[in-house]
Order: structure tokens, then C-alpha cells, then sequence
């Protein structure tokens, strides 16, 4: 089978294509490789407008002629490799927005994938109109959206997320759904918005390729190390406030027996080395489930604060710990790094489950035969 992935957030595509290729299918990912993270891929799509004067250019273009320079640039990129993007048995979207055009440009894209292609999927794993819709209804208990309920942010900060549910948005969305075959959840903050809609296919969980990722054992040390890895433009977005103030409190009253390694948004392969000797990952918050960067550190053995709500206990009918939930309460936080930092052993405990579980519920070759059942059935 020939298959076509576009766009890539968090590897999810890649170990995709490890999974398919193995199984002896061709696969092409097209995309950015989602900017400054830098995922492999085999077209690159580059967003030429994203630093410095061309992208103060970029705005003044905007405000003044309303030319988008950005999608004007994703748009011939694309279609400067038209005919290498023909003839796939599937094409699956990474989002509503795959490549982060304006909608415009973003639906003569799609257009030109349904017209030239046999099958046409989209998957859930970001933020999109009905996710958004969802939050903003305040259907969650908490959500990427509650640092806006709060106040914490405006809506012009918060526009990346918000612009899902403008008319042009929901226009691109509504097109899109014509068009695909079904659409795919990739976690439970995606799945529990796509109950019972119509084009809801199911709940595929994001595929890990552990044979890249060995266990490594937590190190024996005088200190516990807790890594705490912050992407500034996504900062409330994951919890990332919450997890600062548990941190300042447990240097207070614990600072003899941790050390606390904090980076800001590095390329993926050094963000996955940077943590090689932590203890304790802090993740994010405003999510029910586990996201890619933290199943990939939990396949490394590590304890990661993040998403692991009641929902997804019993979806994956869990009687142990795999990870910590983090809750959007810095006190609560502080006092399950407490409770880790004074009880080695259940460290030890969390490490071991948290290896098992993404080897039984993430392994890249299994899950590359249920996208294969969704694409052929």
C-alpha cells in the first residue's frame, strides 16, 4: 500500500511510518516537521516567516494589502511537488490544518489530495474545531482552555487555539469532514469530544517505537533530578505555571535532595537527551492522557507528571501507577514530588509500569496494523 502522511506534530507520523514501512508498506511524510522541533521528513514544507524582519514583513504585508505571505508560500511549495503527491492508496492529515496555512490555501490543498488520491483520513491529536468547540463549552472538568476561563491569559494569546472555532475555521472544518473517509482520535482529550459523531472511526493510541527508545534504569544518586521541559509559546497551555510553583516550594523544603534541570523549547533531539538522566519529568497538566513527549519518556523509564485521569484508568483498565496526574493544583503536585522524593521505591515502582504499559498499549508495529484495519475496511 502507498501511503501519504501529512504535517507531523510530536513524531506521531514518523513512528507511524516506522510501523508501516516494516510491515512492507511505502510511506511520504510531507510537513514542517512541525518548526523548531525539526521531525524528519521526506518533503519539507518550511514556514519561511517565522523569525526576525520576514516575519515582521510577513505581518505588515497582512495589515496593509491583506496578503498572507505565509500560505502563499506553503501553497507553492506544495504544489511545486504536485505530481509526487498522486496515486497514494491513502492520505492521512495530521490536523484540520495540516500545514498550517490559512484555511483558503488549506482547503485547495486537501481539494487537490481528495481529487488525486484514493482514501483521504484525518487524525485528531491537536488542537481542532470540535476539541476546541468542546473546551469552550466547558464540557471537561479542565482544559487547555481553563488558564483562559481564569484569566490568566487574553484571547489574542490564546488566538492559536481559539482561531478553530472562527467561521473561516469551522469552514475549513466542515470541508474537510466532507471529504475524509473518517477521522481518528489519537488520545482520550481527543476521542471523548468524537463520541458519537458520525465520521468517528475510533480511538487509535500514539504509536512508540521502543526499539529506538531503551529503558534506562533510574540512577542511583544522592540527588532525585527533575526535568521540567518548557515550550514558551505553549506555556499555560500545558500547566507549565503549575508546575513552576510546586517546583519553587519543594526547593524550600526539600533543595538538599533535588536538582532541577529546566529547558525551553530546544529541537527534539536534544529535548529527548536533555532528561536521558532525570529522575522525575514534568510534562503537562491540562489533559486527561498521556501526549507523545510523555509516553516517550515513559518508555525510558522515567516518572512523568501529566494527563492520566480517571478516564484513562479505566480505558486501559489500569490497576497500577503508570504515571503521575497532574492536576491543575500546585500544591498537589508538590506534594506527589514529596511523596516520590521521600519513597524511592515507588519511583522504582512507576518506572517499571511505566515501560510495561507503553511496550502493551503503544508498540508501533501494533498500532500500525489498527491504522491499517481503519484505512482498508
Amino acid at each position: 500500500m502507498k501511503i501519504l502522511l501529512v504535517g507531523e506534530y510530536s513524531r506521531l507520523h514518523n513512528s507511524l511510518k516506522e510501523g508501516l514501512t516494516e510491515l512492507g508498506h511505502e510511506v511520504t511524510i510531507i510537513g514542517s516537521g512541525d518548526e523548531f522541533k525539526k521531525y524528519p521528513v521526506d518533503i519539507l514544507i518550511e514556514n519561511r516567516y517565522q523569525h526576525g524582519f520576514r516575519k515582521k514583513f510577513m505581518v505588515l504585508c497582512y495589515k496593509l494589502f491583506g496578503i498572507n505571505l505565509k500560505a502563499n508560500s506553503i501553497k507553492k511549495q506544495f504544489f511545486s511537488h504536485a505530481d509526487k503527491l498522486k496515486g497514494f492508496d491513502v492520505v492521512q492529515l495530521i490536523n484540520e490544518s495540516p500545514l498550517g496555512a490559512n484555511p483558503g490555501v488549506e482547503m485547495e490543498i486537501i481539494g487537490f489530495l481528495k481529487e488525486n488520491n484514493k482514501k483521504l483520513f484525518l487524525l485528531s491529536c491537536g488542537t481542532d474545531h470540535l476539541s476546541v468547540r468542546y473546551a469552550l463549552d466547558k464540557k471537561f472538568r479542565y482544559s487547555i482552555l481553563t488558564p483562559l476561563f481564569e484569566g490568566k491569559v487574553s484571547e489574542l494569546e490564546f488566538d492559536a487555539v481559539l482561531k478553530y472555532v472562527r467561521p473561516e475555521y469551522k469552514e475549513l472544518h466542515e470541508f474537510v469532514f466532507q471529504q475524509i473517509e473518517g477521522v481518528i482520535a489519537s488520545d482520550l482529550d481527543y476521542h471523548i469530544p468524537l463520541l458519537g459523531h458520525e465520521k468517528y472511526l475510533g480511538m487509535i493510541p500514539n504509536p512508540i517505537n521502543t526499539k529506538k527508545i531503551p529503558l534506562i534504569p533510574l540512577p542511583s544518586a544522592d540527588k532525585i533530578v527533575i526535568f521540567h521541559g518548557v515550550n514558551r509559546a505553549n506555556y499555560f497551555r500545558k500547566g507549565n505555571d503549575y508546575f513552576s510553583k510546586a517546583l519553587k516550594k519543594i526547593k524550600l523544603t526539600h533543595g538538599d535532595r533535588i536538582e532541577i534541570i529546566t529547558v525551553e523549547s530546544v529541537p527534539y533531539a536534544e529535548y529527548i537527551q536533555l532528561y536521558d538522566r532525570a529522575h522525575i519529568l514534568l510534562d503537562q497538566v491540562l489533559g486527561y492522557d498521556q501526549g507523545y513527549n510523555a509516553l516517550e519518556a515513559m518508555a525510558k523509564g522515567k516518572v512523568v507528571f501529566t494527563g492520566a485521569e480517571e478516564e484513562h484508568r479505566q480505558y486501559y483498565k489500569l490497576t497500577e501507577t503508570v504515571a503521575v496526574n497532574a492536576i491543575p493544583d500546585a500544591d498537589q503536585i508538590y506534594d506527589s514530588l514529596v511523596e516520590l522524593i521521600e519513597d524511592p521505591e515507588k519511583m522504582l515502582q512507576i518506572s517499571e509500569a511505566a515501560r510495561a504499559f507503553v511496550e502493551r498499549e503503544h508498540d508501533y508495529l501494533r498500532i500500525a496494523e489498527k491504522y491499517l484495519e481503519f484505512y482498508t475496511s
